[in-house]
């Protein structure tokens, strides 16, 4: 095992322009959700499950987005309780969240 089992990444990027993107979607309040909860939990540390803010994932269209390593599994979420089924299943019970799973391909691949 890696330093850590997990590592979550959130997109938290917020474009300029005027397009789409995670921002627009409450993507930093709640991946402090997310961070909150699995410290609540007593897994957001070494050995266990990291949060991470990153910038754009490109796929804002999609958003907001997360990904899972190193399984490499992309969520979309809009709710806290999105986030606490992805915490209760994926972190917890290893399993994948279908109703919330991206495609890993990029376009036109999938």
């Amino acid at each position: 095992m890696g330093y850590f089992q997990y590592q979550l990444f959130f997109c938290t990027n917020l474009r300029k322009s005027g397009k789409r993107c995670c921002a627009d979607g409450n993507a930093e309040a709640l991946r402090d959700y997310a961070k909150q909860k699995l410290k609540k939990l007593g897994i957001h540390r070494a050995g266990a499950c990291r949060t991470n803010t990153c910038s754009c994932l490109d796929r804002c269209e999609d958003g907001p987005v997360l990904v899972i390593y190193p399984e490499g599994v992309w969520y979309t979420y809009k709710t806290t309780q999105d986030i606490d089924d992805i915490i209760e299943q994926h972190i917890l019970k290893g399993e994948v969240v279908e109703r919330l799973k991206l495609s890993s391909e990029p376009p036109g691949k999938n």
